[in-house]
């Protein structure tokens, strides 16, 4: 085979539970996960050694300059555990094409590593070595990282643990959305270390996260209104002061007739949800007008995860 292109899509956190400290550095959550309609897109070619390459989507304006190209890409460590798991060389050059923002909190590297395992087991695939089943590489994914088992399977679940172990959530319908991304990336651990620092100047240990049922009955319904009143994420307060400015976003987003809105996991990009895709259409422009994004792309979903173009 000459070469395999595996399309993944971004997520959004309708619900992200953070709850106490683990012994091994990371926080019990609660996660519920969607995936939406805004696509990376990896592609695997044979090569002397492994490569990565990584550019804009055309027509995105994502910043790709503090995306990594060694091999600390999780990209390049998905294809040297794909290539461990079969007993061969990691000789492959990647392309990753991003439209998924960079450090913006929808998983864009996560998904690049799922899209890098599909990939990867998809070209070295032979006759004499079957290829790795699905659950393979969710199984690998985990111990990359903790979104990537979900960029491997798309749709719509909840993630618990650090987020890695994950069970399919009914939805019903499509939803609509509208991302306004912001100039600069955000930390992961740093937003996580500002939401412990938050809690303890409150006074306020962190609880054991639960399901939301009011979130859940809203995806099993179809209820857009519902959802969107149903969106939480303990991430947010810590975001917000790390970079204020995201308040004017979600701020205008509301006013300007979103049914939902949230800081899209440890951010910095806004979610808002809209009741039709005619809403999200005017939603959208009216949102690129009021100049408090660096860029506003819409989405729908569920969408299915890494997936074979």
């Amino acid at each position: 085979m000459s070469a395999v292109t595996v399309r993944v899509p971004a997520k959004v956190n309708l619900q992200l539970g953070v709850g106490p400290l683990r012994d091994d550095g990371y926080h019990d959550l609660v996660n519920v996960f969607h995936a939406v309609s805004l696509f990376d897109e990896v592609t695997a070619r044979p090569a002397e050694r492994l490569e990565i390459r990584v550019e804009a989507a055309p027509h995105s304006r994502v910043a790709v300059g503090g995306v990594p190209t060694g091999g600390d890409n999780l990209a390049a460590k998905a294809a040297r555990a794909v290539a461990a798991r079969l007993g061969t060389e990691p000789r492959v050059a990647l392309r990753i094409r991003k439209a998924i923002p960079v450090a913006g909190g929808m998983a864009g590297g996560s998904a690049d590593a799922a899209a890098a395992l599909v990939a990867c087991a998809r070209l070295w695939d032979d006759r004499e070595r079957p290829a790795l089943s699905r659950d393979d590489l969710v199984e690998i994914g985990a111990d990359l990282g903790s979104d990537v088992p979900f960029a491997v399977l798309g749709g719509t679940a909840v993630g618990t643990g650090r987020g890695e172990r994950l069970t399919p959530a009914l939805t019903r319908g499509v939803f609509h959305w509208v991302f306004a991304t912001a100039d600069g990336g955000l930390s992961t651990p740093a937003v996580y270390g500002e939401c412990d620092r938050i809690r303890l100047a409150e006074g306020r240990p962190p609880e054991r996260a639960e399901v939301s049922e009011a979130l859940m009955t809203a995806l099993a319904t179809g209820d857009a209104k519902a959802l969107g009143a149903a969106l939480t994420n303990d991430l947010q307060p810590a975001a917000l002061s790390l970079r204020p400015s995201l308040r004017r976003t979600l701020d205008a987003g509301r006013d300007l007739g979103a049914i939902g809105a949230l800081v899209s996991g440890s951010g910095p990009t806004c979610a808002f949800l809209a009741e039709t895709d005619e809403d999200a259409a005017g939603l959208a422009e009216a949102l690129d007008g009021a100049g408090v994004a660096a860029q506003v792309v819409r989405a729908s979903g569920p969408v299915p995860g890494a997936t074979v173009i």
